[in-house]
């Protein structure tokens, strides 16, 4: 799942300020599982806005909705009229919700009202952790199921470093030793003599470098054509 912080409100009131017609958009699928941008996170930053227009006596005429996915054009398509009346449209989806909302209606002003963070997992309620770097290029069968380009401070494809004590990392005494659980779950399913290979250097192009990556489906794209 994709994790994100919602913005300061000072940072929101900025960013809109002199508008009067704001329309607050939620997505009900990843920024809703981290409490987020859901339903219940869109109503409070509506209810918020409108009582800081009170406060500051301005009449603000601020509506709200969560669709399901905003990344998806069909899921926007709904919005069409709300989005275009409206001065601003406040997003708080991931960054790629907002670049959808933003794309599909060109002429609106589309502003973020989360941070995107990191693709991880709940480890509890309240609890997130990265453990996914999109680096395209997976080897999670090479180390029992563990990513060290993620969950290591340094990304080490062999390790561990010099600088693990007790099974935490160096960085803080918090942040757990990848490699040493890397180790752990190898030993568990009698693979151990894969912490002797030497993985090789990634290639880091079909990561974050370079162009935005994409993944086209020629058989798919050709389905389509044919409706």
């Amino acid at each position: 799942m994709i994790v994100a912080n919602e913005k300061p409100i000072e940072e929101i009131r900025n960013m809109i300020a002199g508008y009067k017609r704001i329309f607050v958009v939620g997505c009900s699928s990843c920024v809703s599982v981290c409490f987020t941008g859901g339903r219940r996170e869109v109503a409070h930053l509506a209810e918020t806005m409108r009582v800081l227009g009170q406060k500051e006596g301005l009449s603000l005429e601020v509506e709200e909705e969560s669709v399901l996915r905003q990344c998806e054009w069909e899921f926007v398509e709904p919005l069409k009229e709300r989005v275009e009346k409206s001065e601003v449209t406040l997003s708080m989806a991931c960054g790629v919700g907002i670049q959808t909302l933003a794309e599909r209606y060109p002429k609106a002003l589309v502003y973020p009202a989360v941070d995107t963070t990191f693709m991880g997992m709940p480890r509890k309620i309240g609890f997130f952790e990265e453990n996914c770097a999109g680096c395209g290029q997976c080897i999670l069968g090479e180390t029992g199921g563990l990513c060290p380009v993620a969950r290591c401070a340094k990304s080490l494809l062999n390790g561990p470093c010099g600088g693990a004590k007790d099974g935490r990392c160096e960085v803080s005494k918090d942040v757990p030793c990848v490699w040493e659980q890397i180790y752990n779950q190898l030993s568990l399913k009698n693979q151990l003599e894969q912490m002797e290979a030497i993985t090789e250097a990634k290639n880091w192009s079909v990561g974050m470098a370079g162009s935005p990556r994409r993944r086209i489906r020629a058989d798919l794209l050709e389905n389509e054509g044919e409706k």
